[in-house]
């Protein structure tokens, strides 16, 4: 008899939870106002490269070589501020503007190889505007911000880290007075709220340090001291 009583006591409080549960669930609450009308969104406003553009790494510039079709192509700008081309290997081009890299192709290809070449240099994609995010993460890319995000929102971005990273050297490059400086953070700690999350703003730069990092982000993420901060590199 005590075991039958007290089974029903089981069921009618099970029963009453769910009844609770369901009118909470279709009750309206909460601070924001409900119909209310909304207005129009701001007016988006196109940012464009100024013309004395500064070629920055991780950019993505657009080579052409008259009638060199093999010279001709992308080239990603790597960490060290480099585009590595067919006959004349590494060239230094972060700081520079288009033109000015332009003249340098052409006066290390004249020099060898071409007689008179023609070359001209755009810019294709450019991390003035976006937060790029690299290395050891599932989904590494440029992605489009509106403002200052944090670090752990960066990472999210990129589908968070990848099964071989090492979340304790995350890497951020960022440009400040005109020189390239760099810090490194505890992605561990920041996740456990040990270290507090740094913001990340527009052309800011993030690689997450791990086994499958291409060897020259590696060595760059190395010579960085853990949780240093922004200083020249």
């Amino acid at each position: 008899m005590h075991l039958y009583s007290s089974a029903r006591s089981f069921l009618m409080l099970s029963a009453l939870g769910s009844l609770l549960l369901s009118a909470c669930a279709d009750t309206r609450g909460g601070s924001i106002p409900y119909d209310k009308v909304l207005a129009a969104p701001d007016e988006v406003r196109f940012q464009t490269l100024e013309s004395n553009y500064r070629i920055a790494p991780m950019d993505k510039l657009a080579v052409k070589v008259f009638k060199m079709d093999d010279l001709s192509g992308d080239y990603d700008v790597d960490l060290a501020g480099n585009i590595s081309l067919p006959l004349i290997g590494q060239v230094q081009a972060a700081n520079l503007t288009t033109a000015q890299l332009d003249d340098q192709l052409s006066q290390k290809l004249g020099a060898k190889y071409l007689e008179h070449p023609d070359v001209s240099v755009a810019i294709k994609a450019s991390t003035a505007h976006v937060v790029t995010v690299d290395g050891a993460v599932r989904e590494g890319g440029s992605f489009n911000v509106a403002g200052p995000i944090s670090l752990i929102q960066a990472v999210a971005m990129a589908k968070g880290t990848s099964e071989d990273a090492n979340a304790r050297r995350v890497a951020v490059f960022r440009t400040i007075g005109g020189q390239r400086q760099a810090a490194a953070f505890d992605l561990t700690a920041i996740r456990r709220g040990q270290s507090p999350d740094p913001q990340i703003y527009p052309g800011d730069i993030v690689v997450v340090d791990g086994s499958s990092v291409k060897a020259t982000q590696k060595a760059i993420l190395q010579s960085i001291p853990l949780l240093s901060i922004f200083g020249p590199l």
